[in-house]
């Protein structure tokens, strides 16, 4: 029988309706996705302790001994059944706080038995919640070694489907179809990588003897997942690049040879000059470009992207720029218009906003190709915004369009124009390998002379009198400030209430200064309304929602204080920091928060205080949440429910993997060999292209 294609349902022990729930709750639909359901962990179940031993800092445990009494205390939602257990040398109570009908059933006064799970210290006595227990049957028949534990649901567990159902079911499939497994990866390979061969590796991952043989599994799993990952994004690089021909910007002329002479605000860092470097001999070569430019907030990205532009302006092509925001999108059209004064560049901005007699007039100029840059939102992509000779795109804070929208400017021209995304969300480097496996990657990792580093401050709650006199001195000297209150969609009338009661607090507070309000909840052009008075220093202080986590440049703004910064991801915290530090004043950002934080919260927001470096926060970001909950991936495609791997903790393997991932298709791009056709196989089955896990522009 082919366990691939054997339905879970017929598997000893299963039937329709245990299959139905696995089907819903871990999408478990045949004996092979069970097989590949791997724990989520192991414990050594090779110990028995005595309870006299047991401290409150225990993790797992396991006891030998006998239930004395049952006793139900409590009542209505507090009620629960315990269990009084000794084993000759103290007692431990055993709770439960469901299904005590079913316990006392099942198990007898005095008999012996095995009893596991995590010691909590209630009062002054020890108990274990919900233990595991098994009948002692003699030390031979006991549970011994390393006991896997699977992830399961409520509703798995109502059903009586816990971790111990998946390990019996497991059991029997392996029993069953053993010798049906076969290997998904061609010899050469992992002897190359010294690799245990795929049966040994799913045995010893779910039945592991030790500890070594469990880590050579997982090692050999691991490295599977993530070696298909990469080949499957660098064989579409391979094809994208064969097909897709670029144009040829072979000459740097009037336009960047003016503007670097008589209107550079100031001198280019070396990151700077290293990628626009990059990018001009990338565009020179007769491929498409597909260049990610990543850079802190504040780093110069928008400069370099308007000389690469001016670059396609000398080869007589036009350029166009892409923001997800109106007032993103206004604020990079004020700077190039400025920063190009004297020039004779045409500039156009198109948004939603645009009157439709200045909007026919940007049609008509694009088409003659009259108007060389063109900056605009999403209204860019719309079918009736043609170009005359479009030769380069510039995307900024991509990770906010869809796929298919950042696609449609692929078509604005004969041959696809040459892409660069910039985001000031820096990415970790394993994370860019398999989000971005498709661009290559430039970093700006300096900031233009003359920015001083932001001071962060953690400020408990309780010392508001101190946080208003510092911020109070600011704005006598001058400068502005912004204050953001979190805006959960799980809370956000709770959080909005918190918005518009602080606003009313802070005028109060500062009567002689103007107070303005922004959140995402109001109108489109009341929010612009309200972010301009802020941007001409009409208003002093803003009190915001993470709307401004992207968008206003004012460099006049000095202090960034986060309202409940508990409760906001470091990637996001970093970024509002950026809001501030833009002029060449002193900038601060001030953490508030109550006294009471857990260990890894008071972590995070120690990593904001002590650094001000994008890429090691993010990295630390990824770490805490995990790379499904970083802002954007999502939507880029990616199918990040790897079933082992973990592209975090796992950055060696992933990088061994691309290496060979690499190796494999520069001697057979096609994967025509013999000796790949099982890469062949895994592809197709894998689904081929059908994630496009490289198509990020």
């Amino acid at each position: 029988m082919d366990y691939t294609q054997t339905d879970i349902k017929y598997l000893a022990g299963v039937g329709p309706k245990k299959a139905e729930i696995l089907n819903k709750e871990i999408d478990v639909f045949s004996v092979e996705d069970l097989l590949y359901y791997f724990p989520y962990k192991y414990i050594d179940r090779s110990r028995i302790y005595f309870i006299h031993e047991i401290d409150g800092n225990m993790p797992y445990i396991q006891l030998k001994g006998r239930i004395t009494a049952f006793e139900t205390l409590g009542e209505g939602r507090r009620k629960r059944l315990v269990a009084h257990f000794t084993d000759g040398t103290g007692f431990i109570d055993l709770v439960w706080f469901q299904g005590g009908k079913f316990i006392t059933d099942k198990y007898r006064v005095g008999a012996p038995y095995i009893i596991f799970g995590k010691p909590t210290l209630f009062g002054d006595k020890f108990n274990i919640a919900h233990p595991d227990i098994d009948p002692f049957m003699g030390e031979e028949n006991r549970a011994t070694g390393l006991m896997p534990y699977y992830n399961t649901t409520e509703k798995m567990k109502s059903h009586f489907l816990n971790s111990k159902a998946i390990q019996k079911m497991m059991a029997v499939a392996f029993s069953s179809f053993i010798k049906n497994i076969t290997e998904t990866l061609p010899d050469t390979i992992v002897g190359d990588v010294r690799l245990m061969d795929l049966k040994q590796a799913m045995r010893n991952v779910h039945f592991p003897e030790n500890t070594k043989l469990l880590r050579d599994a997982q090692y050999r799993l691991k490295f599977e997942e993530l070696f298909y990952l990469q080949l499957n994004i660098l064989r579409y690089t391979t094809e994208r690049k064969n097909k897709l021909k670029g144009f040829v910007f072979s000459k740097v002329g009037e336009y960047l040879n003016s503007f670097y002479e008589k209107n550079l605000p100031f001198s280019l860092t070396n990151a700077q000059k290293r990628i626009i470097k990059e990018v001009r001999l990338d565009m020179a070569t007769g491929e498409q470009m597909n260049r990610l430019l990543q850079g802190d907030v504040g780093s110069g990205k928008t400069l370099v992207a308007l000389m690469l532009m001016l670059i396609a302006l000398d080869n007589g092509f036009q350029a166009c720029l892409m923001a997800p925001t109106e007032i993103l999108a206004t604020q990079h059209y004020a700077t190039l218009v400025e920063l190009l004064t004297g020039l004779g560049v045409e500039v156009e901005l198109l948004t939603g906003s645009t009157k439709k007699k200045d909007r026919e007039r940007i049609h008509q100029n694009l088409l003659t190709g009259d108007l060389q840059i063109l900056v605009g939102t999403h209204a860019l992509i719309e079918d009736v915004v043609r170009f005359a000779n479009l030769g380069l795109v510039v995307i900024d804070e991509q990770h906010r369009f869809g796929v298919a929208q950042r696609a449609k400017l692929w078509s604005k021209n004969v041959n696809p124009p040459h892409i660069l995304v910039m985001t000031a969300t820096p990415i970790p480097r394993t994370l860019a390998m398999t989000v971005y496996g498709d661009l290559d990657v430039s970093v700006i990792d300096e900031l233009p002379p003359g920015r001083k580093p932001i001071q962060t401050i953690h400020q408990y709650d309780k010392k508001r009198g101190a946080l208003y006199a510092s911020i109070k001195k600011q704005l006598q000297e001058g400068r502005q400030v912004y204050m953001v209150y979190p805006l959960i969609e799980e809370s956000e009338k709770l959080d909005l209430k918190n918005l518009e009661e602080g606003f009313e607090h802070i005028k109060e507070i500062f009567p002689e200064y103007i107070v303005c309000k922004v959140h995402g909840k109001m109108k489109p052009k009341e929010k612009d309304a309200e972010m301009q008075r802020f941007v001409k220093n009409e208003a002093q202080i803003m009190v915001a929602t993470t709307v401004i986590e992207v968008g206003v440049n004012v460099p006049n703004a000095s202090v960034m204080v986060i309202e409940s910064a508990q409760r906001f991801g470091l990637s996001q915290l970093h970024q509002l920091r950026g809001r501030v530090g833009r002029g060449a004043d002193q900038s601060y950002c001030i953490l508030v928060t109550p006294y009471e934080l857990s260990a890894e919260t008071k972590k995070r927001i120690d990593i904001m205080v002590e650094s001000n470096d994008g890429f090691e926060i993010a990295e630390a970001d990824l770490k805490f949440r995990g790379p499904g909950d970083l802002e954007g991936t999502q939507q880029s495609g990616i199918p990040f429910n790897l079933r082992i791997a973990d592209i975090v903790r796992d950055g060696e393997i992933l990088r061994c993997a691309r290496e060979v991932a690499q190796k494999v298709l520069e001697e057979d791009p096609q994967l025509e060999k013999n000796e790949n056709a099982i890469l062949r196989k895994q592809l197709k089955k894998l689904g081929g292209n059908k994630y496009n896990w490289g198509l990020i522009s």
